[in-house]
């Protein structure tokens, strides 16, 4: 067995006397459990220390894995540079995963660039853990935009690669809880973040990490937490494994959320495969939302799954014959948007705000193509995760120019913000958008329409649409 062992730990520099000077008293509590995760530590002397943290180099579909001979770094921008920390990579087992990541197409690999330093989330563990163990040698990963299920296998794979090496290995999940706790905290206060800190030392004290697959994206994002991705990292290192598992600490001194858990591995639990349970629950929930999807959404999806499938567009005569479409579909002429979401998560989204084709039939089979594969914030759609899609189309009704923003609802109505030649769209009813303000903002984005074209007069408009699911 070589997950030996593994802990979940905040990064909060204050924790660090010469960064805290006093302050580091208030979160006394934090501080004792660290040394006690540190004690787990030395005790079981292992080989390699694995260490996930948000804070190094994170790439929306890629997982950073540091290269290189060792990691430096100083707490210089904590006004404590000097207080260093060193460690040399375990670079055996850093090629061996980069190269099964290589092999298998997963979206990991090493980055030798020396002047990437450590980073806190990695520095402030690695703190508490040399004051008592130095033997070892680390491994050093960042999280990702990519997917919760990713981050598990990520873990497993790490798994994989010391069972192959004997390599005894102990991982860190390194990461605040919520960081919107108090009104007097850094960061104010949001009804979802003491919500989040309960539910996840709830979950992560019960060691049922299965449970991590069910925190809404959107639900951490607004919680605004960092170590949720690190932990289920973490949790997918320690797949089928039966666990000691000691909840040590909870704080919230500073309005930021500091949780500390232990895990001492037993030995071999085939029932504690999540992945695998998370997927068998998953493609059921996603059968049956299929088996309800209206004829819009059935027509986006035949689009999508034959061009990532056979590379090539689906005709609109090949869409006729395999789903019989209906008259409105062949005679209506109509912007339309076609919507991706994997794990939901936003996973491709393009359409037209006008009808760019014959009708709105061959505007949906275009668009799903688009969204697919051309959408420049995502990778296009792979194969293997066509079972995992979920499907909106947005039918667009005529924009409207309004004079005032107290004209719009962002339940009701999408907006287009104008400048000039630039113009940004944003559709209504859209999770994490709860204000006209956040809509009109993230429209202008978009269209990369600065404060400035703001002050010299933009052009709003709004529209309505039809949510086909």
């Amino acid at each position: 067995m070589s997950i030996i062992g593994a802990c979940m730990v905040p990064h909060p520099p204050i924790i660090l006397p010469e960064i805290g000077r006093g302050e580091e008293r208030k979160i006394a509590d934090t501080a004792l459990s660290y040394e006690k995760a540190a004690d787990l530590v030395r005790e079981l002397r292992p080989d390699t220390i694995v260490i996930a943290s948000p804070h190094t180099r994170m790439y929306s579909d890629w997982f950073y894995i540091g290269g290189g001979e060792r990691g430096d770094g100083n707490f210089g921008r904590f006004r404590a540079g000097g207080v260093k920390i060193r460690a040399d990579y375990d670079t055996e087992l850093i090629s061996a995963l980069s190269e099964k990541c290589r092999r298998t197409s997963f979206p990991a690999g090493v980055v030798e660039d020396p002047d990437i330093p450590l980073d806190h989330g990695v520095m402030i563990p690695l703190y508490f853990i040399q004051k008592k163990y130095r033997d070892f040698r680390l491994v050093r990963i960042g999280i990702s935009g990519l997917s919760y299920s990713d981050h598990y296998r990520l873990g497993q794979m790490i798994r994989e690669i010391s069972d192959s090496l004997s390599r005894r290995v102990f991982f860190v999940g390194s990461g605040d809880l919520s960081h919107k706790l108090k009104e007097e905290g850094p960061y104010g206060f949001i009804e979802e973040g003491p919500v989040y800190d309960e539910r996840i030392m709830d979950v992560m004290g019960r060691g049922a990490f299965g449970e991590l697959f069910d925190f809404e994206p959107n639900f951490c994002e607004k919680a605004s937490e960092c170590g949720h991705r690190a932990f289920i990292m973490m949790a997918g290192a320690l797949d089928r494994t039966s666990l000691e598992i000691t909840r040590l600490s909870h704080q919230d001194t500073f309005g930021v959320g500091y949780g500390v858990c232990t895990y001492r591995a037993l030995g071999e639990d085939p029932e504690r495969a999540f992945l695998d349970q998370w997927e068998k629950k998953e493609r059921k929930r996603l059968q049956e939302r299929k088996d309800a999807e209206d004829i819009y959404v059935r027509l986006a999806r035949l689009s999508v799954e034959t061009y990532v499938e056979e590379r090539r567009p689906l005709s609109l005569r090949e869409a006729e014959k395999k789903l019989s479409l209906p008259e409105v579909l062949k005679k209506t002429k109509a912007g339309a948007f076609v919507s991706l979401h994997k794990e939901g998560q936003l996973r491709g989204c393009i359409g037209t705000i006008a009808p760019t084709c014959s009708c709105l039939a061959e505007e949906i089979l275009q668009n799903g193509i688009s969204a697919c594969s051309r959408d420049h914030r995502f990778s296009p759609v792979e194969q293997g995760e066509l079972p995992f899609l979920e499907y909106s189309v947005d039918v667009l009704g005529e924009a409207e120019t309004i004079s005032s923003p107290d004209q719009l609802d962002v339940k009701r109505y999408g907006v287009i913000v104008s400048r000039g030649r630039k113009r940004g769209l944003l559709l209504p009813d859209l999770e994490g958008v709860d204000t006209v303000e956040d809509q009109i903002a993230i429209a202008a984005r978009k269209a990369g329409i600065s404060d400035h074209d703001f002050e010299q007069g933009v052009t709003l408009q709004r529209f309505e649409v039809v949510r086909h699911t």
